[in-house]
């Protein structure tokens, strides 16, 4: 590994990384807007049951998350520590991708929620041991907190296009693959997906580098390196927006598809949806570095892009596309373009906060602090999904059959309303985050120094 650490990131070492999350929203993204409605709709599991899945499952991130960051940390290979679980981690999870659409609907139903649990919780261990240490590696391939920033620009726009591109081309590869039967349609689809997510990986290993080193011998404590977190307070905002982050994105992801296919009437309608809002996702992605610039804080960053989110989709209940279809659509746009930016902002964070907290503790463990972040992303998803499928299962929803009036007003506020304010919380709670370019460079600075020194 190079000395140097405050370098410029070439070109294509920017673009793999970015290939990298193409690769994670080709795997988790179909999972969060598609999994909820294939396990109700199709296998044919009760929506009370799925609730209690989402939940169950976030006790085992608890578990797994620290566990795998922590073995990241202590990964030494000549390819890094974080490089060598891509390679290795991406084609497993891409196996057990497929086998969580490859079900029956005619099992029996205490057959369907066992292999539902064994499988999802399966998939998010090997999702889990590829994703840390891809979100990691960033903090791991340059300290210029420039090109930072512009590595997570490279990141969320590749992930807001690989988001548009699956939610337009899912529904009709399902009904194209599956000529009339829904279940081959998602096994055929998760197959193909399941390959990119391989490929994106493999390609990400080749082209980056790792240039940050921890000691080799470094053991640390997990009390210890809980403390050290607690002081870490650039971090702990950060680890609550990610949560609140969890709730809100994923809450309404899945909850997406039942709005166009009970609410609008037409499942087609999601894939014209994600049309339009594809284009102000990547622009929105992009802008992120300018907006860094005039605030000279990411958070502050983040905090703005999350308040306009939450006004502009707060809004969108006022119309629908049947009545007035150019709002309706015109504010999509404008939420998913303020998102975008948010997107990029919040893990642009991250790897900042792992110096603070080497300069403020003395302890640097990149993969145990994004272990958190994770961790609090998916408790979030948790807590968005499973609190949605109870509610709808309370109200009486019943798979493929019209909603009634409370199902109906649960899936619209679902979409719009509930969102919006958490957006707007979300954004009150990151204009506290106070580590802005100029301590941030401080801090590299000053660690530097102290490693010379010794």
């Amino acid at each position: 590994m190079s000395k140097e650490t405050n370098i410029k990131v070439p070109f294509i070492s920017k673009f793999a990384y970015g290939m990298g999350d193409v690769g994670c929203n080709f795997s988790w993204m179909f999972v969060g807007n598609f999994l909820m409605i294939f396990y109700t709709d199709v296998f044919g599991i009760d929506m009370k049951a799925v609730a209690g899945l989402m939940l169950f499952s976030r006790f085992w991130d608890a578990i797994n998350d620290p566990i795998i960051g922590s073995l990241t940390d202590k990964t030494n290979t000549r390819w890094g520590r974080y490089r060598p679980w891509l390679l290795f981690g991406a084609p497993l999870t891409s196996l057990v991708l497929i086998l969580t659409f490859w079900a029956h609907p005619n099992w029996q139903s205490t057959s369907k929620i066992v292999y539902m649990a064994i499988t999802y919780c399966v998939l998010v261990l090997g999702y889990t041991s590829v994703n840390i240490p891809y979100g990691t590696l960033c903090g791991a391939m340059t300290q210029d907190i420039e090109e930072r920033a512009k590595i997570n620009t490279f990141r969320s726009v590749s992930a807001m296009a690989a988001i548009g591109i699956i939610n337009i081309i899912t529904v009709p590869l399902i009904n194209t693959f599956g000529k009339g039967d829904e279940k081959n349609g998602y096994l055929l689809t998760a197959i193909l997906y399941g390959i990119i997510f391989s490929l994106c990986h493999i390609f990400c290993f080749a082209k980056t580098k790792e240039v940050i080193e921890i000691p080799k011998k470094q053991k640390i404590p997990l009390k210890e390196q809980l403390i050290a977190i607690s002081k870490n307070k650039p971090y702990l905002i950060a680890l609550i927006g990610q949560f609140l982050f969890g709730i809100t994105f994923y809450g309404r992801n899945a909850d997406a598809l039942y709005y166009f296919t009970y609410v609008e009437g037409n499942k087609a309608l999601f894939s014209i949806f994600s049309l339009y809002i594809i284009i102000p996702s990547i622009i929105g992605a992009a802008c992120f570095p300018i907006l860094f610039k005039m605030t000279n804080n990411k958070g502050r960053a983040a905090s703005i892009f999350a308040f306009f989110t939450g006004i502009s989709m707060f809004l969108m209940y006022f119309f629908n596309v049947k009545d007035s279809p150019v709002p309706f659509y015109l504010l999509s746009c404008v939420s998913q373009f303020f998102f975008s930016g948010f997107n990029t902002a919040i893990y642009a964070i991250v790897p900042d906060c792992v110096e603070y907290g080497e300069w403020k503790t003395g302890l640097r463990n990149d993969g145990f602090q994004y272990a958190f972040i994770s961790l609090g992303n998916k408790i979030g998803m948790a807590v968005g999904t499973a609190l949605l499928a109870a509610i709808m299962g309370k109200y009486g929803y019943i798979a493929n059959q019209p909603q009634n009036e409370n199902v109906i007003s649960v899936i619209k506020h679902s979409f719009t309303t509930v969102p919006g304010i958490l957006w707007i919380i979300t954004a009150l709670a990151l204009f506290f985050y106070n580590l802005n370019r100029t301590s941030y460079n401080k801090i590299i600075y000053e660690l530097k120094n102290k490693k010379n020194e010794n």
